[in-house]
């Protein structure tokens, strides 16, 4: 298994950066990123669907999975968690490509709410740049697709 990394400063040249507010206490917030059963559901762009294969979230745990994209095609995954400090922050290096490590904060944000900020910090500001565009609004779907798992979760 490859060593920890160390947690990486956001650097504006490799960093994307969302941020949102969503209608559900931090702990459930938490709980959808670090329950299999939740997180399956919602990771990923809008048409996408996962296969987890390891899902050890805590410090130096493993997971691998594979996304299975709108387009038919098969994406590999693999992250090792640096840092799972419940119910406040996660932090994962994503170990194939592409490089980046991802930082996700929770805070609460009045009654029920939190404000989650996911940050991704990639190999290099070249890589950044090729895939800048894309992921902005990825991101978005990623958190839109968050938010109706957490509207599942609170009727259960």
């Amino acid at each position: 298994m490859p060593a920890l990394s160390p947690i990486q400063s956001p650097d504006p040249d490799r960093t994307s950066s969302t941020s949102r507010v969503l209608k559900a206490p931090r702990e459930l917030v938490f709980r959808a990123w670090t329950e299999a059963e939740h997180l399956k559901n919602w990771w990923g762009p809008n048409g996408f669907s996962n296969t987890f294969y390891i899902f050890e979230p805590k410090p130096g745990g493993r997971w691998e999975f594979t996304m299975h994209g709108p387009d038919n095609k098969d994406y590999a995954n693999e992250s090792i968690f640096v840092v799972v400090d419940p119910p406040s922050k996660i932090i994962l290096d994503h170990v194939c490509a592409p490089l980046f490590q991802l930082q996700a904060t929770f805070e609460e944000a009045g009654a029920n709410q939190t404000r989650i900020t996911f940050i991704q910090i990639f190999e290099s500001a070249e890589l950044f740049e090729k895939i800048r565009d894309f992921i902005k609004g990825k991101n978005e779907e990623n958190l839109d697709r968050l938010e109706n798992e957490l509207l599942k979760m609170k009727s259960e």
